[in-house]
């Protein structure tokens, strides 16, 4: 058995991560994975939101169960009673586990909410000049640090020997089945489409759909198929994206289920994105992206190979020309590469 020198040993970990977005879950897996190498036969339970248990169930290489989080007074995301909150509590707090960690943010609130699942041990975040529940096992907040890395000093404070910072994201065969039972994407060739994704989770982190519409047409004009793609929510963004375009696109927001979108991206040339959880989801496939910054911090969401994804800032004067001289120069390279295999 292989276990943390600074930790004590433990059969039951909890890692309360209470956040909605596909990115806020795939940003830990480095963590995660680095916490599973160093307790292989502990029992790992994510508490979070509803979308999480999907994560699970991909990640169970890793995560073994999943806990509904039951809402917590000045959390915003999951909040349902008191009622539901105590009888939460009352079940965690007998489930006695041997060790939760708070990877939610900078504990200013979730720490008490910690604190209160009774756990025999306690680790994460603090903000300094608010509420440390022990300082030997929570370390202050690192506020200008990439997602991915705040957690993996977290674990390094922890003393876990780190795995590596790639994100993942596992295909199943079921995946691939589920792709190809739409018939929309049976002419589609690995390689020869450009996949463009107008939605995000925040209104104002979206660049409009005209100006993807000038980037989709752009680069249709270098011989790629167009794919537009979002959830069934985001289907008028897409569809005003698609009539704004000169170029016939093939519009699958709303007809893939994430593991399918995962099979989709994974054959794409290229993603072109805001700053959302699919952008998260092109760094796991390792497949390279242009992500559009329009108001969020690209220090802290930014996919960490700057090579593979670059970022554009909406506000600067030039974005599309930003645009379409980083997709040229990524598509460029891929070309490259492929001369020479042949």
């Amino acid at each position: 058995m292989s276990y943390s020198h600074r930790l004590p040993k433990v059969s039951q970990v909890a890692i309360a991560r209470c956040l909605p977005g596909l990115g806020d879950l795939l940003c830990i897996v480095p963590a995660l994975r680095a916490l599973r190498a160093a307790l292989p036969e502990a029992r790992m339970t994510l508490i979070g939101l509803p979308n999480a248990q999907s994560f699970v169930k991909r990640f169970n290489c890793y995560i073994d169960a999943w806990l509904e989080f039951p809402g917590y007074p000045g959390i915003p995301e999951g909040w349902r009673s008191p009622q539901h909150t105590q009888a939460f509590l009352t079940q965690v707090q007998a489930q006695a586990f041997d060790l939760v960690i708070q990877m939610h943010g900078s504990g200013i609130v979730s720490n008490s909410f910690v604190v209160l699942l009774g756990a025999k041990l306690n680790a994460g975040f603090f903000l300094p000049g608010y509420y440390c529940p022990d300082p030997e096992w929570f370390l202050p907040y690192p506020d200008r640090e990439a997602e991915v890395r705040r957690h993996l000093r977290l674990m390094a404070f922890l003393d876990i020997p780190l795995q590596g910072e790639q994100l993942e994201f596992p295909l199943w065969e079921s995946d691939w089945w589920e792709l190809q039972q739409i018939s929309a994407v049976h002419d589609l060739q690995s390689q020869h489409y450009i996949c463009i994704h107008p939605g995000a989770s925040i209104s104002d982190r979206r660049w409009s759909p005209r100006q993807f519409a000038l980037v989709a047409d752009a680069v249709a004009q270098q011989g790629y198929a167009i794919v537009l793609t979002g959830t069934v929510a985001e289907t008028g963004l897409t569809e005003a994206v698609a009539e704004a375009m000169n170029t016939p696109a093939i519009n699958l927001a709303g007809r893939t289920s994430l593991g399918a979108l995962g099979a989709l991206l994974k054959q794409a040339a290229l993603l072109v994105c805001n700053d959302t959880g699919v952008s998260h989801l092109a760094s796991a496939l390792q497949v390279k992206s242009v992500v559009i910054f329009s108001n969020s911090d690209p220090d802290r969401w930014r996919p960490l190979d700057r090579d593979r994804h670059r970022i554009v800032f909406a506000s600067n004067e030039g974005a599309i020309a930003s645009v379409l001289t980083q997709a040229k120069d990524l598509l460029q390279q891929e070309a490259s590469k492929s001369k020479v295999k042949s």
